[in-house]
C-alpha cells in the first residue's frame, strides 16, 4: 500500500483513503477506532475515489445499523458500565430505546431506576452510546447536573470526545440543506 494516505473528515468520522498498486479492481472499507479506512486501487481518479468513499461509508453505516443492540443487551451493557465506572452502585431497573426523544439523547427517572435512550443514538459509535448510558447511570446516583455529578462522569475517559461528537451531530442538523436534499 502507498505510504501516502489522504484523510478526510465526514460527519461521523475521519476517513483515510489508502491506495494500493496491488489492488486492481476491488474496493473495501472498515472501521479502525474512530476512523474509517477505505482501500482502493492506485489507478482510480479523484472523482472515482470520492464516489467510492461515499458508497463505502453508506455500506458500513447500513451494516452497523443492522447491529443495533436490543433492550436486553442494553441493560446488560448499563450494568457492565456501572460496574466499571461506579463500582456497581448505579443499578438501573430498566434501560430501553425510545422514539419519543427528539431533543434529548437520554433521560433517567431515578425514583423508578429507569433509563431511556433516544433511538437517534442507534448506529452511533459505541463510545458515544456508552457515554450517554454512563451519563444516565450517574443520574441514578446524583439527580442534577451539579459539580458532584460532573465529577462522577470524569471516570468515563471519553466524556469530552463523546460530547463533542454529539454537539457535532446537533450542529450538522442545523446546517442549511440544499433543495435536492430536502426532497429526498
Amino acid at each position: 500500500m502507498s505510504a501516502d494516505p489522504s484523510s478526510r473528515l465526514t460527519a461521523t468520522s475521519a476517513v483515510e483513503v489508502r491506495r494500493s498498486a496491488r489492488r486492481s479492481r476491488t474496493v473495501s472499507a472498515y472501521r479502525e477506532g474512530d476512523r474509517t479506512i477505505v482501500l482502493i486501487p492506485a489507478r482510480m481518479s479523484e472523482a472515482e475515489e470520492r464516489r467510492w468513499v461515499t458508497v463505502m461509508l453508506d455500506k458500513l453505516a447500513a451494516q452497523e445499523s443492522k447491529r443495533v443492540i436490543g433492550d436486553e443487551a442494553l441493560i446488560e451493557r448499563a450494568e457492565r458500565l456501572s460496574a466499571q465506572y461506579f463500582d456497581g452502585r448505579a443499578r438501573p431497573v430498566s434501560v430501553r430505546w425510545v422514539t419519543n426523544q427528539n431533543t434529548r439523547w437520554g433521560s433517567c427517572t431515578p425514583a423508578e431506576g429507569s433509563i431511556r435512550l433516544s433511538h437517534r443514538l442507534q448506529g452511533m459509535p459505541e463510545y458515544v452510546v456508552d457515554y450517554v448510558l454512563v451519563h444516565e447511570l450517574a443520574h441514578l446516583l446524583v439527580p442534577g447536573h451539579g459539580p458532584r455529578f460532573w465529577r462522577l462522569l470524569e471516570a468515563y475517559p471519553r466524556t469530552e470526545r463523546a460530547r463533542g461528537y454529539l454537539e457535532g451531530v446537533v450542529a450538522a442538523d442545523r446546517l442549511p440543506h440544499s433543495p435536492s436534499t430536502r426532497d429526498d
